[in-house]
């Protein structure tokens, strides 16, 4: 088929196209501009409701996924709109908008929407904060007034304002005080509003003790029902939330020290969770530090008294994070030696420290492994509030024995590479035996922390609890015990795949 082009004759004629066919019969089609452009534009038009389409089903997945992942959240919400109907009754019903003082009642809409928290300390936290500014802002202001009342017209303005600044200031100040700034710094910020609207508009209003009254009534209403909706609806404790975030911190980062060093050894593709889980434990400190000071503020509820040691949690977290910085270090050292072992494999030559390499595999397989079971066995302690079993102190003993047979290693291992000429290239090695070792040591000063945390929350002893105390025949079963030989798996695995390699 032949096609060719050619303009109309006329003026301005529009382009045309004229095609051949093979019977020789020519076709002239005509191209219309104006419906070319309706047709793009129409194009277009379509382009962009889809993309509108797809953004929003991308938005609606997103939004499903976070309530999916944790439907307190959207309980949450429900809450939130309980609690703005409960107190909108005091609109609609008349004795109780009268009784309240009428506008006032918005003060009870204004508390509801920031004082209700996700977490039942939070509530408190707020709550109590709320109320106690308010509280006493109005007292000082009804007793800065009645000073400046007496005072006559000329002073009672410079009275006014110089409570004010002094006072909003030395508020202001106080914020930067720690405590203060952990416990009280919405009550400071309540307060210094507080004070300022009641004593500014005292000048002007003649019933002052009557709206001070109002405001107080209509903050406790609203208090009041943020703190039964916040308790008796679905409660989140922030005190369980830091109890759970803890014992789930530790089982990631027992999770990285065995990835890092079986992914080294054996070459074994480890999932990215296992491996960067203790960057978990990094940023978890400004969360444990909000969530301790909040569950300070919350009522006793199931095995959480009313001085459950939460600040031990922050103890606990920080011995984690100084392992979680080892194993950091690990990680990147592991990564180098084995990018050094892949640049001399696509040199098509052997590592030259594979012996070397062999000989430590079994000993940092075995230390690692034991890291992870401490690790896990404190978990479990923390998950059921149980002090440290029979089993948590044989697995210490056990780490400890991996460690000095390991520390045993590297001074026979250097004479050998010394005698081969190697002793660079066993740096490395050597390099991640050293932090092994570190990294069970900071491992023995979580379980440390753990241990305290059970002393000062009076943790029940596990070998109380176990079912086989009331079962006479479970002394007949023979219960295996845990030594070096429970590892066994991963070595072998770590060793095979050192002979693959080899």
């Amino acid at each position: 088929m032949e096609m060719a082009a050619a303009a109309r004759n006329g003026h301005g004629g529009a382009a045309e196209w004229r095609v051949t066919v093979p019977e020789g019969a020519s076709v002239t089609v005509e191209k219309n501009e104006a419906g070319g452009r309706a047709a793009r534009a129409w194009a277009w038009l379509v382009s962009c409701v889809l993309a509108f389409r797809d953004n929003v089903l991308r938005s609606a997945e997103r939004v499903w996924k976070i309530g999916a992942d944790d439907p307190r959240r959207a309980v949450h919400g429900v809450k939130v709109g309980l609690a703005l109907a409960l107190v909108s009754v005091f609109y609609y019903t008349r004795p109780l908008y009268n009784g309240v003082g009428g506008n006032a009642a918005m003060w009870a809409v204004m508390t509801v929407v920031v004082v209700l928290e996700y977490t039942v300390g939070g509530c408190v936290y707020k709550g109590f904060n709320r109320a106690a500014a308010t509280a006493s802002a109005g007292v000082l202001a009804l007793g800065v007034h009645w000073v400046a009342s007496k005072s006559g017209d000329t002073f009672e303005p410079f009275i006014r304002s110089g409570s004010v600044f002094v006072l909003a200031a030395a508020a202001t100040f106080s914020r930067f005080i720690p405590t203060v700034k952990a416990r009280f710094d919405y009550g400071v910020t309540i307060f210094i509003l507080t004070y300022s609207l009641v004593t500014v508009s005292g000048y002007r209003v003649d019933a002052l003790l009557a709206m001070a009254q109002q405001r107080v009534a209509t903050v406790s209403i609203g208090i009041a029902i943020c703190l039964a909706v916040s308790v008796l609806v679905r409660p989140v404790w922030a005190g369980q939330e830091l109890h759970a975030a803890t014992a789930r911190n530790m089982d990631k980062l027992a999770g990285a020290v065995e990835a890092c060093v079986d992914a080294y050894f054996s070459s074994s593709p480890s999932t990215r969770d296992s491996l960067e889980g203790y960057k978990c434990v990094l940023n978890s400190k400004a969360s444990e530090d909000a969530q301790a000071n909040l569950a300070r503020w919350e009522p006793a509820h199931g095995r959480f008294g009313f001085r459950h040691p939460y600040a031990q949690y922050t103890h606990v977290g920080a011995a984690m994070r100084r392992c979680a910085y080892c194993v950091e270090a690990l990680l990147a050292a592991c990564a180098r030696a084995s990018s050094a072992d892949d640049d001399q494999n696509q040199a098509h030559q052997p590592p030259v420290h594979a012996a070397t390499k062999r000989h430590l595999a079994g000993a940092c397989a075995r230390v690692a492994a034991q890291c992870a079971r401490v690790l896990r066995e404190a978990a479990g302690s923390v998950k059921t509030m149980t002090a440290a079993s029979r089993s948590a102190d044989l697995a210490v003993a056990e780490m400890h024995g991996a460690v000095l047979e390991m520390r045993a290693l590297p001074s026979k291992l250097t004479v050998m590479a010394a005698e081969d000429e190697l002793m660079m290239d066993a740096a490395q090695l050597f390099t991640v035996t050293t932090l092994l070792v570190e990294v069970a040591a900071r491992v023995e000063g979580v379980v440390d922390a753990v241990d305290t945390l059970a002393t000062l929350a009076g943790f029940q002893s596990a070998d109380d609890e176990k079912p086989g105390d009331d079962d006479p025949t479970a002394n007949n079963k023979v219960q295996p015990v845990a030594g070096p030989d429970s590892e066994l798996p991963q070595e072998d695995r770590i060793m095979k795949a050192l002979d693959q390699q080899a």
